[in-house]
């Protein structure tokens, strides 16, 4: 019987009060308890006695869950929930055989294409293709349901080359701070243009942006419980924003990816018995911000010209539950003269994303996409705001089936559509 590597002290946190409940996703859609963080936490208690194996419906309730968080929002007792999953999932992986086609998908796909940006593009040339001959309707069709899901998520090609390893704030704008940039694994394969966005919105406000090559922060690895291969990519990114310009101190390392950011966050405790990387990471992790947080603080250095449309913001889970970060896109998004910013119900609530939760269970991905969908929907906005690539793939696949017009936009590039109005403007 395999054990939970989880310190029993931790999981008596949780005084089973119930508060969790309505905020977690699979409990609103199941009414489950054991779909339940509370629930769950219940079944990692047993196993840790040892009067349940983390086997077969155990492994099933845990695999269910999307990691949202949003279960630490509404705890009043500060469970950190996000790493008792994470430290359940490591044992699951450790110590449960999958079936095989379960396994490839986590193995091959999630562990070995997704976190690494050239592979991921080299998968995607297929999709390149049929775009080019207009014929990825007809072979989704004609493909096993779990590739055909996998083939819907994938967006337009969006052009764009990478951002410059330094970006400079244009003549006239003096440099306020020097940060780093992350690029990432995803977003430079899906959404080029967001991370220039991110560096001229940045170099804008002021700074100084220095942009390593791009590369995984370790969130899809730590998530799919490999703590291993998450610790190495934790090491890769603090070594490479420590090789910048000799001399360069950055004040902060930003992130236009919610995962990410809630990942970098915690590489202090993720490193914490790396004697060699111990304090570096905990350094590093103190000085991780959200692009939104920078911006909102330097608004009024930002010439933002009027944008006339009406837009809807949905809260990324790890940037709103993993981070805390509310306030400042919304903040944002509201200097800019002439955007209708309107109220989306649920705006915190999962879309079915959730790393590559949408990938490994698509079937409650898209009862939670449809959810997410009709919301949108009913708000009225031509844009839909989000600051998570993730949440972008899954948000534009479901508006896509639904035949919607609405657009998908990072919060960044809302920012930068302004930026441009007012250069057009001069």
């Amino acid at each position: 019987m395999t054990r939970v590597m989880i310190p029993m002290e931790r999981l008596l946190e949780c005084v089973h009060c119930g508060l969790c409940l309505e905020a977690c996703p699979t409990y609103t859609e199941l009414g489950s308890e054991a779909d339940s963080p509370r629930g769950r936490i219940h079944l990692l208690r047993a196993v840790a006695d040892r009067r349940l194996a983390l086997a077969g419906p155990v492994v099933r309730h845990l695999d269910l869950c999307l990691g949202c968080r949003a279960c630490e929002t509404a705890c009043p007792s500060g469970v950190r929930y996000g790493e008792l999953i994470e430290g359940a999932r490591a044992a699951i992986e450790d110590g449960t055989r999958r079936p095989l086609a379960a396994w490839l998908l986590r193995r091959v796909l999630v562990g070995a294409v997704l976190p690494y940006p050239r592979r991921l593009a080299l998968a995607l040339a297929p999709v390149r293709l049929l775009d080019r001959l207009g014929a990825r309707s007809l072979v989704g069709r004609l493909l096993p349901a779990p590739l055909a899901r996998a083939l819907a998520l994938v967006p337009r090609k969006r052009g764009g080359p990478e951002p410059a390893r330094w970006t400079e704030p244009p003549p006239g704008v003096s440099v306020q701070a020097t940060v780093g940039l992350l690029a990432g694994c995803v977003m430079p394969v899906f959404y080029p243009d967001v991370n220039v966005a991110t560096a001229h919105v940045l170099a804008a406000a002021g700074h100084r942006v220095f942009t390593p090559p791009a590369g995984c922060c370790g969130a899809i690895h730590l998530h799919a419980g490999d703590r291993r291969r998450a610790a190495g990519h934790a090491r890769r990114t603090i070594d490479a924003f420590a090789g910048g310009a000799p001399g360069a101190d950055l004040s902060a390392i930003v992130t236009n990816t919610a995962g990410c950011g809630a990942m970098m966050r915690e590489y202090g405790a993720l490193l914490a018995d790396d004697p060699a990387y111990a304090a570096r990471a905990r350094a590093f992790a103190a000085r991780v911000r959200d692009v939104s947080e920078l911006l909102a603080a330097a608004a009024d250095r930002l010439p933002l010209a009027p944008l006339p449309a009406a837009v809807t913001y949905h809260d990324a889970c790890h940037l709103a539950h993993g981070q805390g970060v509310v306030a400042a896109p919304r903040s944002l998004l509201g200097r800019i003269p002439g955007l209708d910013l309107r109220p989306l119900a649920e705006a915190d609530f999962c879309c079915g994303s959730a790393g590559t939760y949408n990938l490994t269970e698509p079937a409650m991905a898209e009862r939670l996409l449809v959810r997410k969908v009709e919301r949108i929907l009913a708000t009225g906005a031509e844009i839909l705001v989000t600051g998570n690539p993730g949440c972008m793939l899954q948000i534009e696949a479901g508006l896509r089936a639904r035949g919607s017009a609405v657009r998908v936009l990072h919060t960044v590039e809302v920012v930068a559509r302004s930026l441009d109005a007012g250069r057009r403007d001069s």
